[in-house]
């Protein structure tokens, strides 16, 4: 039996986003739709793409044939900041709601804090108003970005989905986003590459037999348990059903206080105020 992912955070407006849904970041053609409906078999509710990862139209595929209503899914995509500029951004939305197939995106969220965010924002205000969007919000925007974001216009973002996993747990970040009222939302929650390297602590090896779970569990339970949303990625749909079935136990104060002290304070990808990852960020 599938254990569906039934948990959910409260954006603003009272909208619920599944705590666990399914990235699609580098799977791409027929086998990002068998992916999408086998994670949506799998009982997961919310599916992340992007413009710039090439597969919306392929998500859309698998939105339209996998059985469940559209009203029981959550559908996020995002604008890419190359097309912040107000009359690109406005057409790439429709055309992203063109390839997916729908009406609506439950989360629209700006791609990267590049470019001409202002503009780019307000298209989103405007999508909101129109009901194109449920609701809208950032990817990888710094503390500085976000309190800029939200003096200057009129809808605060609901979501900022940043890199965050057991060894760059972004608390900083994670702190003023909880005073802001913005949500959590985790992506490469199982290490963006250094799965091998979190897996081998001692504090996640002693979490998982005291409960029975694999590695890869207890790093996303963790988060889980914080109230951030995650989006696991993998094509092997016994993963899919193995990274969803974290909502049968509960990690103790001790583990948690264990596995918070694996924070080395530093992301792999999702630190856009460096220099050089802001350059490498610009040759996608």
């Amino acid at each position: 039996m599938t254990q569906n992912a039934t948990t959910t955070a409260t954006l603003a407006g009272g909208i619920q986003m599944p705590l666990v849904g399914f990235g699609t970041w580098q799977i791409t053609g027929d086998e990002c739709t068998r992916c999408v409906k086998d994670a949506i078999a799998a009982g997961y509710r919310l599916i992340d793409t992007a413009q710039v990862y090439g597969n919306e139209e392929q998500v859309g595929a698998a939105l339209r044939t996998c059985g469940v209503p559209r009203e029981q899914l959550f559908v996020t995509t995002k604008i890419w900041f190359r097309h912040f500029e107000a009359d690109k951004a406005l057409a790439s939305a429709h055309e992203s709601l063109r390839k997916l197939g729908t009406d609506y995106v439950d989360l629209l969220l700006l791609h990267w804090p590049f470019g001409n965010t202002y503009a780019a924002w307000r298209v989103q205000e405007k999508l909101l108003k129109e009901g194109k969007a449920r609701a809208i919000g950032v990817s990888n925007y710094a503390p500085s970005q976000l309190v800029d974001l939200m003096e200057f216009n009129e809808v605060a973002p609901a979501v900022n989905q940043i890199e965050t996993h057991l060894l760059a747990q972004q608390k900083e970040l994670a702190a003023v986003m909880a005073r802001k009222g913005i949500a959590h939302q985790a992506y490469s929650p199982l290490g963006s590459g250094r799965a091998k390297e979190m897996f081998d602590t001692p504090a996640v090896k002693a979490a998982a037999a005291a409960h029975g779970k694999t590695p890869a569990q207890i790093a996303l339970r963790y988060l889980v348990q914080r109230g951030i949303s995650i989006i696991p990625k993998t094509t092997h749909a016994a993963r899919m059903r193995e990274n969803i079935a974290i909502f049968d136990f509960q990690l103790s104060a001790a583990e948690m206080q264990a596995l918070a002290a694996l924070d080395t304070g530093r992301p792999l990808i999702g630190l856009p105020q460096d220099g050089a990852k802001a350059e490498a960020a610009m040759r996608w």
